[in-house]
């Protein structure tokens, strides 16, 4: 039986348009046309637009509602990720990414985690890149971001079980938690962050900025896929794409005439883009520098009722070990279908295992790597290459060892680990789990934490863009997404995409006649 198809219902914004609005070619003319309506491109559409200028903001996702966002989950991943949420960076192991894929971007889709730049990776880009950027300098800028999405700790009486049992085995290590952060307003706890909030309580892109953009007369496509940069000479002078259609078709075509180009694609899609568009960096650096946080779960089974599919996304985080390169442990509750796909057992054993599914806690953690990967093209598509550093395997082994002994701590009687078939009974079990290195084809490895490929410095020679996310030797062409960092930021990355957001559209306000003259 195929899912039925989340409904459309009510009247779209006013200045919002779908490919059932466009009827044929088309072409428009704009002061500034935005690739992407995410944590980058958002941000910059509403700044602008409220300073008055004539704001274009692309998108190739399809245009939702919070009506739109229901219990099915296998629905919302097919229409909310990228590919249903399958791509991968290919390595040994690969390593699982998602990203969002529709108005809102990944915003729509993640947990809503919402933390500023640590100051040691912001002094780490001083340092290495030549920005001039502390954390009193973007003060203003965090500040505006974390009043425009409402960053907030989550309501106690809206914690779940399984996020109390998480700081109980914490506190019983005798470990450093903290309440998590998260751009949302009193969420109820239906822990549907990942697949669209179905109440509207976390201020994704959707639901904060592009509205705010909308209100200050921003023009937003969905269902436009950007083919490419257009340029005169080293100008960028606006971008051709097409209506994507269902199923892969192609529409109607769209060009934009700009006097701004902003590319906030992200990490993966970017540097597409600009090599679509016949666009390289004499740094070598474009489609390099590929960070991506990865991420391993470990699923506990209690003895009692834990029913983690009730209560907040993340409440709490475990940062004892963010300084040895383990950014934080987590809870994060995953449905019922991708906690079964996500198992190595089948059949009778799976069924009989997922019996126990309100006794299950799946928690995760992010290691901060060392390493980095690349992008190429294929068939005009870009596939991400990662090779997991032996470093980061033990540390993530060894960050799995100390997850699992807090798990236990916590009262857990078994725990199955992210690699085949691999259960620990004890905490003994756990700390022997570093007696002998995991293969690293073994491991089962995750991750929503793009970040890199287009990384800023002052350098040209070794960066792609400068400070504000223009790109070195073409002019009115902007970045603003993660493929900025010049190393990954320890923390979830959304707030950071946002505040430099903020601050590169600040910078082409207050120079307005070098930019969009």
């Amino acid at each position: 039986m195929v899912a039925a198809r989340a409904l459309h219902e009510g009247v779209r914004p006013t200045n919002v348009f779908t490919r059932h609005e466009i009827h044929g070619d088309t072409v428009l003319d704009c002061d500034v046309v935005i690739v992407g309506s995410g944590a980058g491109g958002a941000p910059v559409a509403a700044e602008l637009a409220e300073a008055g200028f004539d704001v274009v903001v692309l998108e190739e996702g399809s245009y939702y509602q919070t009506r739109d966002f229901t219990a099915d989950t296998s629905a919302m991943v097919r229409q909310l990720y990228r590919d249903g949420g399958a791509t991968m960076a290919l390595g040994d192991p690969p390593v699982m990414f998602q990203e969002g894929r529709a108005v809102g971007g990944s915003t729509v889709i993640n947990g809503g985690m919402s933390w500023r730049t640590p100051e040691d990776i912001l002094a780490r880009w001083r340092k290495e890149a030549g920005l001039p950027l502390t954390s009193k300098e973007l003060e203003p800028y965090f500040e505006r971001v974390e009043k425009r999405i409402h960053v907030a700790p989550n309501d106690e009486e809206a914690i779940g079980r399984e996020n109390w049992l998480l700081k109980k085995g914490a506190d019983a290590k005798g470990w450093k938690t903290i309440k998590n952060l998260r751009n949302q307003v009193h969420c109820v706890g239906s822990n549907r962050c990942a697949f669209g909030c179905p109440t509207g309580a976390k201020q994704s892109a959707l639901v904060s900025y592009i509205p705010r953009a909308l209100h200050f007369g921003a023009r937003v496509y969905a269902d436009v896929k950007v083919d490419k940069i257009t340029m005169h000479g080293k100008r960028a002078t606006g971008v051709v794409g097409h209506v994507a259609m269902p199923h892969g078709g192609r529409g109607f075509n769209i060009a934009v005439r700009a006097k701004l180009v902003v590319s906030s694609c992200g990490s993966i899609h970017t540097p597409a883009l600009l090599s679509r568009s016949g666009l390289t960096s004499r740094s070598g650096q474009l489609g390099k520098n590929l960070s991506l946080h990865p991420n391993v779960k470990a699923l506990a089974l209690f003895d009692e009722d834990v029913t983690s599919w009730k209560g907040v996304h993340q409440a709490f985080q475990v940062r004892e070990f963010a300084d040895q390169g383990l950014g934080c442990f987590a809870a994060v509750n995953l449905p019922p279908s991708v906690t079964a796909m996500s198992l190595p057992h089948r059949g009778a054993q799976l069924g009989a295992l997922m019996d126990q599914y309100n006794h299950m806690v799946v928690s995760g953690l992010l290691c901060e790597d060392t390493t980095t990967g690349h992008l190429k093209m294929i068939n005009g598509r870009p596939q991400a290459f990662y090779q997991l550093a032996p470093h980061d395997a033990m540390n993530i082994q060894r960050g799995l060892a100390l997850l699992s002994e807090l798990m236990f701590a916590a009262g857990a009687k078994r725990i199955i680990l992210p690699f085949h078939h691999a259960e620990l009974q004890s905490a003994d079990d756990a700390r022997r789990l570093l007696e002998r290195p995991v293969p690293r084809s073994s491991w089962e490895l995750f991750t929503v934490h793009m970040m890199g490929t287009a990384k800023m410095g002052a350098d040209r020679t070794t960066s792609v863009t400068n400070e504000f996310g223009f790109m070195h030797d073409v002019d009115r062409l902007m970045i603003a997404d993660a493929s900025l960092f010049p190393s990954p930021c320890r923390v979830n990355p959304m707030e950071t995409i946002m505040t430099l957001a903020t601050r590169a559209a600040g910078h082409v306000i207050d120079n307005a006649r070098r930019y969009l003259s």
